[in-house]
Protein backbone atom coordinates (compact mmCIF):
# COMPACT_ATOMS: atom_id res chain seq x y z
CA UNK A 1 0.00 0.00 0.00
CA UNK A 2 1.15 3.53 -0.89
CA UNK A 3 -1.08 6.26 0.44
CA UNK A 4 -1.60 9.54 -1.26
CA UNK A 5 0.63 12.04 -0.59
CA UNK A 6 -1.20 15.36 0.77
CA UNK A 7 0.03 17.26 -1.52
CA UNK A 8 -1.44 15.36 -4.34
CA UNK A 9 -4.75 14.77 -2.69
CA UNK A 10 -5.09 18.62 -2.15
CA UNK A 11 -4.46 19.19 -5.68
CA UNK A 12 -7.17 16.58 -6.58
CA UNK A 13 -9.44 18.02 -4.21
CA UNK A 14 -8.50 21.47 -5.44
CA UNK A 15 -9.32 20.81 -9.02
CA UNK A 16 -12.35 18.54 -8.70
CA UNK A 17 -14.02 20.61 -6.12
CA UNK A 18 -17.03 22.52 -8.20
CA UNK A 19 -17.72 18.78 -9.06
CA UNK A 20 -17.90 17.00 -5.83
CA UNK A 21 -21.04 18.10 -3.97
CA UNK A 22 -23.82 15.54 -5.13
CA UNK A 23 -21.44 13.25 -6.88
CA UNK A 24 -21.42 9.55 -6.88
CA UNK A 25 -17.34 8.73 -5.86
CA UNK A 26 -15.73 5.64 -6.22
CA UNK A 27 -12.61 5.12 -4.96
CA UNK A 28 -10.65 1.88 -6.67
CA UNK A 29 -7.56 0.59 -4.30
CA UNK A 30 -9.12 3.07 -1.36
CA UNK A 31 -6.46 1.91 0.84
CA UNK A 32 -7.10 3.43 4.06
CA UNK A 33 -9.79 4.78 2.62
CA UNK A 34 -8.56 8.36 2.38
CA UNK A 35 -9.46 9.84 -0.84
CA UNK A 36 -12.88 8.15 -0.19
CA UNK A 37 -13.52 10.14 2.78
CA UNK A 38 -12.08 13.59 1.74
CA UNK A 39 -14.53 13.47 -1.08
CA UNK A 40 -17.42 12.86 1.70
CA UNK A 41 -16.11 15.69 4.02
CA UNK A 42 -16.52 17.61 0.68
CA UNK A 43 -20.28 17.01 0.49
CA UNK A 44 -20.32 14.04 -2.03
CA UNK A 45 -23.81 11.95 -2.07
CA UNK A 46 -22.10 8.59 -1.81
CA UNK A 47 -18.66 7.34 -1.89
CA UNK A 48 -17.77 3.40 -2.94
CA UNK A 49 -14.23 2.09 -1.72
CA UNK A 50 -13.10 -0.95 -2.72
CA UNK A 51 -10.15 -2.42 -1.18
CA UNK A 52 -8.59 -5.87 -0.80
CA UNK A 53 -6.81 -5.98 1.99
CA UNK A 54 -9.30 -6.91 5.09
CA UNK A 55 -7.44 -5.04 7.72
CA UNK A 56 -7.94 -1.63 5.05
CA UNK A 57 -11.38 -2.77 4.89
CA UNK A 58 -12.18 -2.62 8.38
CA UNK A 59 -10.49 0.81 8.93
CA UNK A 60 -12.53 2.67 6.37
CA UNK A 61 -15.74 1.11 8.05
CA UNK A 62 -14.77 2.06 11.78
CA UNK A 63 -13.89 5.43 10.16
CA UNK A 64 -17.32 5.41 8.11
CA UNK A 65 -18.93 4.79 11.49
CA UNK A 66 -16.86 7.35 13.97
CA UNK A 67 -17.34 10.13 10.86
CA UNK A 68 -21.17 9.62 10.71
CA UNK A 69 -20.71 8.25 7.17
CA UNK A 70 -21.91 5.23 7.69
CA UNK A 71 -24.64 5.91 4.89
CA UNK A 72 -23.15 7.51 2.53
CA UNK A 73 -20.18 4.85 2.17
CA UNK A 74 -19.82 1.43 1.26
CA UNK A 75 -16.80 -0.62 1.18
CA UNK A 76 -16.13 -3.84 -1.18
CA UNK A 77 -13.70 -5.82 -0.43
CA UNK A 78 -12.56 -7.45 -3.74
CA UNK A 79 -9.69 -6.72 -5.87
CA UNK A 80 -9.74 -3.84 -8.39
CA UNK A 81 -7.89 -5.66 -11.13
CA UNK A 82 -9.91 -7.47 -13.88
CA UNK A 83 -13.75 -6.56 -14.84
CA UNK A 84 -15.59 -4.08 -12.75
CA UNK A 85 -18.77 -5.10 -13.75
CA UNK A 86 -19.70 -5.94 -10.51
CA UNK A 87 -19.57 -2.87 -9.06
CA UNK A 88 -23.15 -1.66 -9.57
CA UNK A 89 -24.78 -5.02 -8.24
CA UNK A 90 -22.28 -4.89 -5.19
CA UNK A 91 -22.70 -0.68 -5.14
CA UNK A 92 -26.24 -0.15 -5.87
CA UNK A 93 -24.92 2.45 -7.66
CA UNK A 94 -24.87 2.12 -11.34
CA UNK A 95 -22.60 4.42 -12.85
CA UNK A 96 -20.43 7.46 -10.74
CA UNK A 97 -19.47 10.97 -11.44
CA UNK A 98 -15.69 10.73 -10.50
CA UNK A 99 -13.74 7.66 -10.36
CA UNK A 100 -10.11 7.60 -8.61
CA UNK A 101 -7.42 4.94 -8.86
CA UNK A 102 -4.27 4.73 -6.81
CA UNK A 103 -2.98 1.27 -7.94
CA UNK A 104 0.09 0.21 -6.59
CA UNK A 105 3.59 1.62 -8.65
CA UNK A 106 5.45 -1.62 -7.58
CA UNK A 107 5.67 -4.75 -6.22
CA UNK A 108 7.26 -6.48 -3.67
CA UNK A 109 10.67 -6.79 -5.71
CA UNK A 110 10.59 -3.19 -6.55
CA UNK A 111 9.19 -4.25 -10.09
CA UNK A 112 6.69 -1.57 -11.71
CA UNK A 113 3.71 -2.59 -11.96
CA UNK A 114 1.81 -0.20 -14.73
CA UNK A 115 -1.66 -1.29 -14.08
CA UNK A 116 -3.29 1.78 -15.00
CA UNK A 117 -3.76 1.28 -18.54
CA UNK A 118 -6.02 -2.25 -17.61
CA UNK A 119 -7.86 -0.32 -15.23
CA UNK A 120 -9.20 2.43 -17.36
CA UNK A 121 -9.90 -0.36 -20.14
CA UNK A 122 -12.05 -1.76 -17.61
CA UNK A 123 -13.78 1.14 -16.06
CA UNK A 124 -14.69 1.99 -19.89
CA UNK A 125 -16.05 -1.98 -20.79
CA UNK A 126 -18.11 -2.41 -17.57
CA UNK A 127 -20.12 1.36 -18.15
CA UNK A 128 -19.78 2.56 -14.69
CA UNK A 129 -18.26 6.06 -15.96
CA UNK A 130 -21.35 8.34 -16.09
CA UNK A 131 -21.50 9.75 -19.49
CA UNK A 132 -20.16 13.52 -17.94
CA UNK A 133 -17.93 12.05 -15.46
CA UNK A 134 -13.67 12.21 -14.88
CA UNK A 135 -11.72 9.20 -14.52
CA UNK A 136 -8.55 10.71 -12.02
CA UNK A 137 -5.53 8.11 -12.47
CA UNK A 138 -2.81 8.46 -10.16
CA UNK A 139 0.65 6.72 -11.73
CA UNK A 140 4.11 6.94 -11.44
CA UNK A 141 5.78 9.41 -14.01
CA UNK A 142 7.54 6.35 -15.77
CA UNK A 143 4.16 4.61 -16.59
CA UNK A 144 2.28 6.04 -20.08
CA UNK A 145 -1.43 4.95 -19.74
CA UNK A 146 -2.30 6.80 -23.06
CA UNK A 147 -5.90 7.15 -23.76
CA UNK A 148 -7.81 3.83 -24.16
CA UNK A 149 -10.62 3.51 -26.86
CA UNK A 150 -13.94 5.36 -24.92
CA UNK A 151 -11.77 7.90 -23.22
CA UNK A 152 -9.94 10.94 -23.90
CA UNK A 153 -7.04 12.36 -21.33
CA UNK A 154 -7.81 16.52 -20.93
CA UNK A 155 -5.47 17.02 -18.20
CA UNK A 156 -2.22 15.59 -16.48
CA UNK A 157 -0.34 17.21 -13.29
CA UNK A 158 2.93 16.08 -12.43
CA UNK A 159 3.94 15.71 -8.61
CA UNK A 160 7.83 14.63 -8.23
CA UNK A 161 7.68 11.11 -9.56
CA UNK A 162 3.65 10.96 -9.45
CA UNK A 163 1.14 11.90 -12.01
CA UNK A 164 -2.32 12.77 -12.09
CA UNK A 165 -4.34 12.07 -15.38
CA UNK A 166 -7.79 13.09 -15.66
CA UNK A 167 -10.05 11.13 -18.59
CA UNK A 168 -13.32 11.62 -19.69
CA UNK A 169 -15.59 10.16 -22.22
CA UNK A 170 -14.93 11.61 -25.72
CA UNK A 171 -17.60 14.62 -26.95
CA UNK A 172 -19.86 13.00 -29.46
CA UNK A 173 -18.81 13.36 -33.03
CA UNK A 174 -20.78 16.18 -34.70
CA UNK A 175 -23.88 15.98 -36.88
CA UNK A 176 -23.18 15.64 -40.37
CA UNK A 177 -23.77 19.06 -42.30
CA UNK A 178 -26.43 19.22 -44.03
Amino acid sequence: MRPISGRIKQSLFDIIRPRLPGSRFLDLFAGTGAVGMEALSRLAEAVVFVEREKLCVSVIEKNLERAGWKEKGRVLRANALGPLSWIPFRSRIERFDLIFMGPPYKDGDKKPLFYCRSILESVVSSGILADDGWVLAQHHQKEEPGEPAGLERFRQERYGDSRLSFYRKPPPPPPPAA
